[in-house]
């Protein structure tokens, strides 16, 4: 079966690439346009409805070099373009992850992964000199030396490893109490994805994992990995697990703790945190931990 219920994947957007170095073809689109607007910090300054956000004449007389071109919603054109907040209400991208429907939530993503890759590339990695951005917002080149840039993606594995029955989580200290969840770390050069989920599972927790097999994606621009969702196996008989340097701890969690931190998870706060709790309706390792539980083994889309 596919993973579902995660953020950023779904509705309907064609990105529409070809359109990026025709600047004409931009420049005719952008008076029927809706553009989400984002601050400094890539919270949105609009409501999570597409015929919410503003009309590109509304913004600006003529397309502003800035806007970032982020493709077709259907036939509807959508920019994204970083301006300021001026007191306006504010919505960051895990609200909207879990609150704005698929295809703005997308959208969102995109943009926002975007802005924050060309905030951290306004000089060049080479020589140092400013550069300039091509291609509605999607690369940037160095007029001194030529360099060309494009945003950068950090593939990173999420795996739920069994052990029989058992299920395999861990926690850092700056979770929230009682906050759990399944192993993850980022691919290193040169490694492939099943490497990386035995190094990254070993390193963490100490167990040696088996059977490695691919579940789904999901992009995450916080700000700017592509979760890449595994199930593994274990013996089942592997002994407890131990914490490693990135982990507070590390156990094997009966079907039975899992069933109830689901349902602790999505229970109405009450003030006290329960001793098991897993994130929101918006990431990968949700959905992990819920086919997990559901007894299958997820398989490729």
């Amino acid at each position: 079966m596919s993973l579902s219920g995660f953020a950023f994947v779904g509705g309907s957007i064609e990105r529409a690439a070809h359109l990026r170095d025709e600047p004409a073809a931009l420049d005719a689109l952008w008076p029927r346009a809706r553009v989400l607007r984002l601050d400094a910090e890539s919270r949105a300054l609009d409501e999570g409805h597409l015929d919410a956000w503003g009309v590109g004449p509304a913004i600006a007389a003529e397309r502003p070099a800035a806007a970032v071109f982020l493709g077709m919603a259907g036939e509807q054109a959508c920019f994204a373009l970083e301006c300021l907040a001026d007191g306006t209400p504010t919505c960051d991208l895990r609200r909207a992850g879990m609150q704005w429907p698929e295809t703005e939530a997308a959208l969102f993503a995109m943009a926002a992964g975007v802005l924050n890759w060309q905030r951290r590339s306004r000089h060049c990695g080479a020589c140092g000199n400013s550069v300039e951005t091509r291609q509605a917002g999607w690369s940037v080149r160095c007029p001194n030396c030529g360099l060309e840039s494009y945003p950068r993606t950090d593939p990173a594995i999420i795996v739920a490893v069994s052990s029989g029955d058992r299920l395999l989580l861990g926690r850092q200290a700056r979770w929230p109490a009682g906050r759990w969840s399944v192993v993850a770390g980022f691919v290193e050069p040169g490694e492939s994805l099943e490497q990386t989920v035995a190094r990254e599972v070993f390193e963490e927790t100490a167990v040696r994992v088996r059977q490695v097999r691919y579940a789904d994606s999901q992009p995450w621009p916080f700000p700017s990995a592509l979760m890449l969702g595994f199930f593994a196996e274990a013996d089942a008989d592997a002994s407890d697990p131990v914490a490693g340097d990135e982990l507070e701890d590390a156990r094997w969690f009966t079907r039975e703790e899992v069933a109830a931190g689901l349902a602790a998870s999505d229970a109405p706060s009450s003030g006290e945190p329960p001793p098991l709790a897993f994130s929101p309706r918006l990431s990968i390792a949700r959905s992990l931990i819920e086919a997990w539980m559901a007894g299958g083994a997820a398989t490729q889309r």
